[in-house]
Formats: C-alpha cells, sequence, structure tokens
C-alpha cells in the first residue's frame, strides 16, 4: 500500500467538486462541516448544501475553478470531463472518487463519536467493507471510553502545570486510568466528581 494516512485541516481551504450528484454530495457536505469554502460544478445543488455555503458553477468554468481550489474532487459521471479535470489538476490536492489510484488524495468513510473520529480505507477493494466494519467498531465503542478520553484530557492539561518531565507525566496518567475510584465515577457518569478527584491527587504531586 503506497497510502499514508493523515489529517488535513481544511478549515478556510477552497474545494472544487466537480459533480453535483449522491458522491459529490456527501463530499461536499463533509468539507463545508470542517469549514472549507467549496463550490460545485454540475446540474443542481440541494437546499442543505446551499444553507452551508457551497456555491453551484458552470461545468464550463472548470479551468478557473481548479485554479481557485487548493483541493479538487472529481465525482462526476462524465469520463471525459473527469480525466479533463484530472489533468489540469496536476499541482492540486485530488481526490477521484471515480479511480482513487489515480489521484494523490482519499476521502475514507469515517465517523465521529464524541471527540473521536475514526476513518476506515481498504485500499480501494471494498466500500461495502468499510461500512460494514464501521458497523463493528462504533458497536464496541462505549459512553465510558468517551469520558475516559475527556478525563485523560483534562489529567494531561493538568500534569503539565506540575510536572515539566514527559514520561513522568505519563506515567501518572497511567495511573489515573488504572485508578478504581475513577472507574467507579466513569461507570456513573460522574464526570465532574472524576475531574474534583483527579484534582486532589494532582495537589498532593504540588
Amino acid at each position: 500500500m503506497d497510502w499514508t494516512s493523515v489529517y488535513l485541516k481544511t478549515s478556510s481551504l477552497n474545494v472544487f467538486i466537480l459533480g453535483t450528484g449522491e458522491v459529490a454530495t456527501r463530499r461536499a457536505n463533509k468539507f463545508l462541516d470542517h469549514g472549507a469554502n467549496v463550490k460545485l460544478a454540475g446540474n443542481s445543488l440541494s437546499d442543505e448544501l446551499i444553507d452551508k455555503g457551497a456555491i453551484l458553477c458552470s461545468t464550463d468554468s472548470v479551468d478557473e475553478l481548479v485554479k481557485w481550489a487548493d483541493l479538487v474532487v472529481v465525482a462526476s459521471g462524465d469520463e471525459e470531463l473527469s480525466n479533463y479535470v484530472s489533468s489540469i489538476s496536476d499541482d492540486k490536492l485530488i481526490n477521484r472518487a471515480d479511480y482513487p489510484q489515480k489521484g494523490n488524495v482519499i476521502v475514507p468513510t469515517s465517523f465521529s463519536i464524541g471527540d473521536v473520529e475514526i476513518s476506515i480505507f481498504t485500499n480501494g477493494k471494498s466500500p461495502l467493507m468499510a461500512r460494514q466494519l464501521r458497523k463493528k467498531i462504533q458497536s464496541i465503542i462505549t459512553d465510558e471510553d468517551i469520558f475516559e478520553i475527556e478525563l485523560q484530557s483534562y489529567a494531561r492539561l493538568r500534569l503539565k502545570e506540575v510536572i515539566e518531565n514527559q514520561k513522568e507525566r505519563r506515567n501518572y496518567l497511567y495511573d489515573i486510568f488504572e485508578d478504581e475510584r475513577i472507574n467507579d465515577l466513569i461507570q456513573n457518569g460522574r464526570i465532574d466528581d472524576a475531574k474534583e478527584y483527579i484534582d486532589d491527587l494532582i495537589r498532593g504531586l504540588e
């Protein structure tokens, strides 16, 4: 596999999407939800996309749209136009929904649970299995896992105030993770009480 998973900051990114069908709409929603400026070339836009700020453009303007874009997404059933847009996007980030291997950016299936975002990529072999794996992963992540992430983040920030050494902070974070009192509070949804308990533990280090 010659792909490496990374996260791209998309706030204020200019995204041009060729196409306005189902796949193009999904891509547009994803980028709009993460703060990008999105223009689509095609027939029509849903009210939802318009309300989010997407702009509909003519396919006659693809040259100008490619120049404007930081990221080009090809999601059109017009193969000739798709190949043309791809050919003039050599110096751009480009995602080809039709032939992923011909682009240099993959937009994987992804989902969020709390502050956790999980992406699944099957190297283009099976979008269906990516969706099935998504369902399996969603079924095993619990509210307690999300609460634990919140508390680990809280503890990490508090520990930085009193302990400079990163390895020492990591050891204390493991202790907090395994603390029975904290685990009991998490299971009962008492997150504020767990934070107070963590504060008491950290004050003992000062």
